[in-house]
């Protein structure tokens, strides 16, 4: 999970200029997140997070696949969330394309987008080494 993450801010890297130019100034929310990977070709990534939201806190969990990459690391992002309007838009698929690497603390910047319209803006720091070329997919759910 964690190496989708790092991939999927590696790519968002190379696309979040513009997702900043066009993003709201003001977050609907923030996000805070822990993740691990582990990757050999095809790999796979888990972690929680917290979704920060009109005075209240939910707990989340993330997991997702990546192919193309090798590596195993651990993230720590936190971030913005924007174009949300209930809880429930929160979960889904979240999606990104990129191009990237991470080594022994390398921090990143990304943004993934789910099909419900909400972003997230990310910033990133890893622990480990990731190698990465992929397209990644990230499932979020909002645990109640």
């Amino acid at each position: 999970m964690r190496r989708t993450v790092v991939s999927f801010i590696a790519i968002v890297s190379l696309a979040i200029l513009p997702t900043f130019a066009l993003a709201k100034s003001h977050p609907d929310a923030t996000v805070s997140i822990s993740a691990k990977s582990v990757a050999a070709g095809v790999g796979y990534s888990w972690g929680k997070g917290t979704l920060h939201y009109k005075g209240k806190s939910y707990p989340f969990s993330i997991d997702g696949l990546s192919v193309g990459a090798v590596g195993v690391s651990s993230i720590t992002a936190t971030g913005s969330v924007y174009h949300l309007k209930s809880v429930d838009d929160f979960s889904g698929q979240y999606t990104a394309v990129s191009t990237g690497a991470a080594v022994a603390g390398g921090a990143s910047v990304g943004t993934m987008k789910n099909a419900n319209g909400v972003s997230m803006n990310l910033k990133a720091t890893t622990r480990g080494v990731s190698l990465s070329a992929a397209v990644d997919g990230i499932k979020v759910s909002v645990e109640k």
